[in-house]
């Protein structure tokens, strides 16, 4: 508690540099506006998933989301940053790629939908000929965490925001979270809030929506976070979390806090082991996890991290192979029974797109 509110009276001594940078993305948002830096366009359906903040809003649970709806019907890749990776510049995923070189988050698409086309590249731009290129029958791209690379103009925006973090309650960086203009969500097609309470009220949502105030043909979507069966880590065993289980979070991802709340709901207790966001783990760290596990007294105990996590602890399947070690998947759960709303607006965004025959 006392070092959440050291952390803010931090931040708020930096606001000054807070006032630099909101200065600094309104020019170049305006440099955009003006077509003064163009943005370019490509002759096939662009999903965009994105926020306007730093941290967890549920933007890789979104793109498995899009991959699940649309991976039978058209020939969809996705194409993401591959934050924290060792490589540079464009990289396609294939049978011997590691986290390291194309970053987790892409590792854990392309574990989990191995048909899919996965690719790298910090310039979208670059990235997207180079794909088309090597997977000419690609026929919708879903473009991960790219809302603020203006540089190439998506047809569809989708924007999240976390419930518990409304872009509209925060403020810039380094005083707040904002890494984009507030204004900037007039750009989206679609905004979903994120991480609500699956108990919020149809009052409460109709709140948020008059603050958030759409634009004109702008939907609004509520989703919950949605576990998964927890499965181990090596040979994906499943198992159940109960009163009696003691657990070990090791988690490596920017708001652990959703998961803090399901353990405390549903296990006996548990401790964290906080790591920052997209951390390589180090053979120094797995020393520690297995020393704090090993000081747990309870007879049932295990380790939980997320998926994001384990993509990057798997490389010592070696050292685990005796662990207790468990992930939990998430995903997005819509509210208000607009699920099938929020996958037809998509369905008829590319259907749209492709009669049309648009460039």
């Amino acid at each position: 508690m006392f070092s959440d509110f050291f952390l803010k009276s931090f931040r708020i001594l930096l606001l000054p540099f807070a006032f630099l940078y909101w200065l600094a993305i309104a020019v170049r948002n305006w440099l955009y506006d003006k077509n003064i830096f163009r943005s370019s366009s490509f002759g096939l359906p662009l999903i965009c998933v994105g926020n306007l903040s730093v941290g967890g809003t549920g933007k890789s649970p979104m793109v498995e989301y899009f991959v699940r709806l649309l991976k039978n019907q058209f020939k969809v890749a996705t194409l993401s940053r591959g934050y924290k990776r060792k490589t540079k510049g464009y990289a396609l995923a294939g049978p011997a790629t590691t986290a390291l070189e194309i970053g987790d988050e892409p590792m854990q698409f392309h574990i989990k939908f191995p048909e899919v086309p996965v690719a790298v590249g910090e310039e979208r731009l670059v990235a997207i000929p180079q794909l088309l290129h090597d997977r000419p029958e690609t026929e919708v791209i879903i473009l991960d965490d790219a809302f603020q690379h203006r540089s190439v103009k998506a047809g569809m925006n989708i924007l999240l925001t976390d419930y518990h973090n409304l872009f509209t309650r925060d403020f810039y960086l380094p005083t707040g979270d904002l890494r984009d203009l507030k204004s900037s969500y007039k750009r989206a097609q679609i905004i979903v809030v994120t991480k609500c309470n699956p108990s919020i009220t149809v009052d409460e949502k109709q709140k948020i929506i008059k603050e958030i105030n759409p634009q004109p043909g702008q939907q609004v979507f509520f989703t919950s976070i949605e576990y998964g069966e927890v499965y181990h880590i090596l040979d994906r065993k499943q198992t159940s979390l109960s009163e009696n289980t003691e657990v070990l979070l090791v988690s490596g991802i920017a708001n652990p806090r959703p998961l803090e709340r399901l353990l405390e709901k549903y296990c006996k207790s548990y401790h964290i082991m906080p790591y920052s966001d997209h951390h390589i783990f180090t053979i120094d760290d797995l020393k520690d996890i297995r020393k704090k596990f090993s000081n747990l007294e309870a007879e049932n105990k295990i380790i939980l991290t997320t998926e994001k996590d384990a993509v990057r602890l798997v490389k010592f399947n070696t050292e685990m192979a005796d662990w207790p070690i468990y992930v939990i998947p998430v995903r997005h759960h819509f509210l208000f029974g607009e699920g099938e709303v929020f996958n037809q607006s998509v369905i008829n965004y590319i259907q749209a797109f492709r009669k049309s025959g648009k460039k």
